[in-house]
């Protein structure tokens, strides 16, 4: 992709879109990614099979990040194992703030090759999706175990076991150029209509569930990764037959890496005096790394 191609579909990257079906009870968000990918991606030297997997963990954490109302809420994933490819991937969604980070094997990582099953690359694991909502003053957490083919489909199965809500997800990635550009899709299914609503029953063959996922899962990866297809367009493609689809505007997503002198500063002011001793090094300061930005802040004691 040119630079000239990326300028004029600039508009078409880092935004998340909203939509609503209101006859079938169902809700969706699109996400496309690109700048924001890239900055988050560079921070490390990922082989292409870990880059392959973040990308794909963030596009799914924006999509269901996304879901949050209330300012302030934030949604963390971790995939944790033992013994395999990938020790640890974290991905979180705060606002239109999206980072994410990978701990390796680079040998392990190097026979990976192009089959990325959750359980290859995790081996026995578990995906931890935890909700931090300050204004409710309440945190909840979900584990379901890191089995599937992807992200996508481990996602799928928290939101039918935990959520007890249907959910259809699809992603796509394009990282084969110098820019990278990913795109999601999610769907899910809210029998008793509006949002906030108690879900009396849940019904995977429900019939107007059925359509929205067939619809839904008819979506081609070249058009989720299409810099130069919109999201209004692209959700026109899927369900222009419907009675009335309501869309909006989600929020802008940005690689949003929180760290901050002052930020470490007062994390390590809550250790005591003995152990911030300890953490010194030769020159009487302690440098503490930022594992999601790559970057190493100086600090005085």
């Amino acid at each position: 992709m040119t630079n000239t191609e990326l300028q004029q579909t600039q508009t078409y990257f880092d935004r998340v879109l909203t939509m609503a079906i209101p006859s079938r009870d169902a809700r969706g968000r699109v996400v496309r990614l690109g700048p924001a990918l890239d900055r988050i991606l560079s921070a490390h030297d990922y082989p292409p099979p870990i880059r392959h997997l973040l990308a794909e963990a963030l596009v799914v954490t924006a999509l269901t990040g996304s879901l949050l109302k209330d300012q302030g809420s934030q949604m963390t994933i971790q995939a944790q194992a033992e013994g395999s490819a990938v020790s640890l991937l974290v991905c979180d969604y705060r606002d239109g703030e999206l980072r994410g980070y990978v701990e390796f094997d680079p040998s392990e990582a190097a026979d990976l090759g192009t089959d990325l099953s959750l359980e290859r690359v995790f081996g026995t694991g578990y995906l931890a999706i935890t909700f931090d909502l300050p204004q409710a003053n309440e945190r909840y957490q979900g584990i379901v175990p890191l089995e599937g083919a992807s992200f996508a489909q481990a996602y799928e199965r928290y939101f039918a076991q935990s959520e007890q809500v249907p959910t259809l997800i699809r992603v796509a990635l394009d990282l084969s150029g110098d820019t990278c550009v990913a795109g999601g899709l999610l769907l899910q299914h809210l029998p008793e209509g509006e949002e906030g609503r108690e879900r009396l029953h849940v019904r995977l063959d429900h019939p107007h569930w059925e359509h929205v996922a067939i619809m839904g899962g008819s979506v081609r990866s070249e058009e989720l990764a299409d810099p130069a297809l919109s999201l209004e367009e692209l959700v026109w493609r899927l369900f222009h037959e419907e009675d009335e689809v309501r869309i909006d505007q989600g929020p802008l997503v940005h690689r949003g890496c929180r760290c901050s002198v002052a930020h470490f500063e007062d994390v390590i002011a809550r250790f005591p005096a003995e152990e911030r001793a300890e953490m010194k090094n030769a020159d009487g300061t302690i440098v503490v790394d930022c594992a999601f930005c790559s970057r190493a802040f100086s600090l005085e004691d």
